[in-house]
Formats: C-alpha cells, sequence, structure tokens
C-alpha cells in the first residue's frame, strides 16, 4: 500500500502505511454515518439542512425523514491495525454534486459503494464510477429495517458484481458493524498483484 505524503504529521508512532478509502452511494444511503459511526477523530462533515428548493432537483422517494445532506464530503480517521490507517472520504450522493466524487477519487486505492435493497438501481453509479475510475470496490449493502431481504446470489444478480467483488451485509449505525465493508475493503486490496492510487 502507498504511504501519503503527510503521514509524519498525522500518524501515531509505528504506523507505517496510510490508506485513502472513498464510501460512495445515492442520496440518503448511510455515507455519513458510517464514517461517523467508525471515525477515531470528531468526523468533518458538510452536511446541511435540506431546504424547499433542493426538493425541486433531489429525489426523495422513500426518504420522508431525511432532513440534512452532504453538500460536499465527510472525512474520517481509523486506525484498523498496528501499521494501517484508513482515510475516509464521503462523497454526496446527488447527481448535481457529482462532481466533488471525481476529485475525492484522486489518490483513492479503493471505494465502498452502500447499497440499499429498495433501491439497488440508484448505487449503479458510484460503482459505475468506481470501474471507470480502475478502483477496486466492495459492496456494503445497509440493512435498513424497512427494505426488503435478499439471499447473496440473488444480490450479486441484480448488482451484476463481478465474482471477486467482496458482498458484504453491515448496519453503518454499529460502529463494528460498519468496519466490515472496510475490513473487507483492504483484504481485496491486499489481495491484489499491484496497487495504484486514482490520478
Amino acid at each position: 500500500m502507498r504511504s501519503t505524503s503527510y503521514e509524519g504529521h498525522y500518524l501515531a508512532p509505528g504506523v507505517d502505511q496510510s490508506v485513502k478509502l472513498v464510501v460512495l452511494g445515492p442520496f440518503g444511503i448511510g455515507k455519513t454515518t458510517l464514517v461517523g459511526a467508525v471515525s477515531e477523530i470528531e468526523p468533518a462533515s458538510t452536511e446541511e439542512r435540506m431546504t424547499r428548493a433542493g426538493e425541486t432537483v433531489d429525489t426523495l422517494r422513500g426518504l420522508t425523514d431525511k432532513t440534512t445532506t452532504t453538500v460536499a464530503l465527510d472525512f474520517g480517521r481509523l486506525t484498523l491495525t498496528d501499521d494501517i490507517v484508513l482515510y475516509l472520504f464521503g462523497g454526496p450522493g446527488q447527481s448535481r454534486f457529482s462532481f466533488m466524487i471525481d476529485q475525492l477519487m484522486h489518490g483513492a486505492l479503493g471505494g465502498v459503494v452502500l447499497v440499499d435493497t429498495a433501491r439497488v438501481t440508484d448505487s449503479w453509479d458510484a460503482m459505475e464510477r468506481l470501474e471507470e475510475a480502475g478502483l477496486p470496490y466492495v459492496v456494503a449493502v445497509n440493512t435498513f429495517a424497512e427494505s426488503p431481504r435478499y439471499g447473496e446470489a440473488e444480490l450479486r444478480q441484480a448488482l451484476d458484481l463481478h465474482p471477486s467483488t467482496p458482498l458484504v451485509m453491515c448496519d453503518v449505525r454499529r460502529r463494528e458493524s460498519a468496519k466490515t465493508p472496510l475490513i473487507a475493503l483492504v483484504s481485496h486490496l491486499l489481495s491484489r498483484p499491484s496497487l495504484e492510487p486514482a490520478s
């Protein structure tokens, strides 16, 4: 894995690998919640209250309780092992902020794509962006209580996942569960012959 130039200022003694990861997915999927749940530092967030003007451009289907939205990014840090620290960058989910995704992917080694089984196709754009950037990723199904349950084979078929792409279930509200896709992604990255950040 590749270390960043700022690690000497922000990494604890003994940590020699810093990894930038992106957390992507549609509007209201739980990206901010995941970053906040796992971050060992106070997460940086650009959550803003939604306005009536925003309702005219953002699809709120199935999100009646949604009152805030990320307008730029979420940022958190997680020391995964004694020598690996993860820097997490959560992207906005609305299409009007999609230009931010390209910026966030710069220098990343991989990504987590969050999925809600009630709106699987909404996550296709995030998967496509990572594939176009040549970045490996993990698909994490966020277990919303009201969403339908499907088996792994059905989900893989619906998402058209490559056999090597990890698929995990998680509850992004719970720290240990929210760490599951991150651990799966790092394992996935370590299994690959070479790692190059997105340029």
